[in-house]
């Protein structure tokens, strides 16, 4: 029987981008909410939880080996069939005695997978799609992965809620919540083991020996520090999230404590609803019209506002600190400026990266960026939860805003790429 080497791009696109978008988010933000919920000190959620950021920041290390080995399409299928053992080993060791080691161990299981399932998935979009359809589903791939991230930080987190309401059990709520999303992973490998095509550029293997491929990525990562002003560029990467990589760990935590303990008592399904589904879409809101703004003027003459943009908005976090509004739309409503601030200002270091990546290896360099950008993450976040809890968090987002203070100097001395800019500019 002869497989088909092309498919209707609409039949696989918008699932392989939802099921790229959904183990992320499991790991990063559903991790952080569920453990919070099962009573993990905030000191070991941002500090076991931001370690999870490793294999994005490592991913381009064992690209290669996705490269040579079998084919994107034997590595996007196998990869989903092991997220879903992941979630499955998540959702039944919740109810044991010792939970918290053994549910880490599966979401390094499920970080990993997912991020080899990333390299695959963005690889195969090349190999599958001709150079005119690439364009035209770029806009729909991240739609499709910005409705994954709606789906689980929102309506996932909603239906543990919802969950813990009707079993008045949290261990047995997530268990549940998992089992859901192992049932939702085994619709999504059985779809793409059938749907994906067999384009016959991804059926080329062995062309090039393990050596030549080891010999060019060594090669490929030692140009990258060469690059003229890559150091500076680093630092910009590390740097421009360095208040919001601390905040993102201990915004669920912080809405999910009690008065008392400094937080504001919110139910699980409200943050689904507030942090999830509101804040997502305000977050895209701020990238779509961030894009536009640079498009428009050029990154050098946005780039003072973005990083404003960036960090500002994190005065609603202090506020929410100081007074602790009981009102939802009170806190809906300041969480949507964050967010949104957030989404406007990110575009900045997006537009940056390419910049920085661009030349000769761009899509190697593009990757080794983002491990940059993942790094960024991981190092403050790591210890963001010991820091609240020995200041509180009314002076953690105090903290939060004056780390915004590197990123206004490090800008001072960035260089910019001509293409970023309007012409006569």
């Amino acid at each position: 029987m002869n497989k088909p080497t092309s498919r209707n791009a609409w039949a696989w696109i918008p699932s392989l981008y939802f099921a790229e978008g959904l183990p992320y988010v499991f790991v990063m933000t559903v991790s952080v909410i569920m453990y919070k919920r099962l009573d993990i000190s905030n000191t070991d959620i941002a500090l076991y939880t931001s370690w999870l950021y490793l294999p994005w920041i490592i991913k381009p290390l064992w690209s290669p080996i996705v490269d040579i080995l079998k084919t994107k399409r034997y590595w996007i299928v196998s990869m989903q069939l092991v997220i879903g053992a992941a979630l499955a080993g998540v959702a039944f060791t919740i109810p044991t005695g010792n939970f918290f080691q053994y549910t880490l161990a599966f979401f390094w299981l499920l970080a990993f997978s997912s991020a080899t399932h990333d390299i695959a998935a963005d690889g195969f979009y090349m190999l599958g799609l001709t150079n005119h359809e690439q364009a035209f589903f770029v806009g729909i791939r991240n739609t499709f992965y910005r409705v994954a991230m709606l789906t689980g930080q929102g309506l996932i987190v909603i239906l543990a809620g919802q969950f813990e309401l009707f079993t008045n059990n949290n261990f047995m709520a997530w268990k549940y919540t998992f089992l859901i999303l192992v049932a939702l992973f085994a619709i999504l490998y059985l779809w793409h083991a059938f749907i994906l095509p067999h384009p016959p550029a991804d059926q080329k293997r062995g062309s090039k020996p393990v050596s030549k491929v080891f010999n060019d990525f060594v090669l490929t990562f030692i140009s990258f520090f060469k690059k003229k002003g890559i150091w500076l560029g680093l630092v910009f990467i590390l740097v421009f999230r360095l208040g919001e990589a601390q905040l993102v760990k201990l915004a669920s935590p912080f809405l999910l404590d009690q008065p008392e303990q400094g937080g504001l008592g919110l139910s699980t399904s409200n943050i689904g609803f507030i942090y999830g589904t509101a804040g997502m879409i305000a977050l895209t809101l701020g990238g779509i019209l961030g894009g536009i703004a640079i498009s428009k003027h050029g990154l050098k003459k946005w780039m003072f506002t973005m990083v404003v943009a960036m960090n500002l908005p994190n005065l609603a976090y202090v506020f929410l600190a100081y007074l602790q509004p009981q009102s939802l739309w009170v806190i809906t409503s300041l969480v949507i400026i964050e967010q949104f601030g957030y989404g406007f200002g990110f575009t900045a270091l997006t537009l940056y990266m390419i910049y920085l990546a661009d030349g000769q290896h761009k899509t190697a360099h593009y990757a080794l960026c983002t491990g940059f950008m993942a790094l960024g993450m991981m190092l403050p976040g790591m210890a963001s939860g010991w820091i609240q809890e020995v200041i509180g968090y009314q002076h953690f987002f105090i903290w939060v805003l004056v780390c915004a203070i590197p990123s206004f100097i490090v800008i001072r001395y960035l260089k910019y790429n001509p293409v970023f800019r309007i012409k006569g500019k």
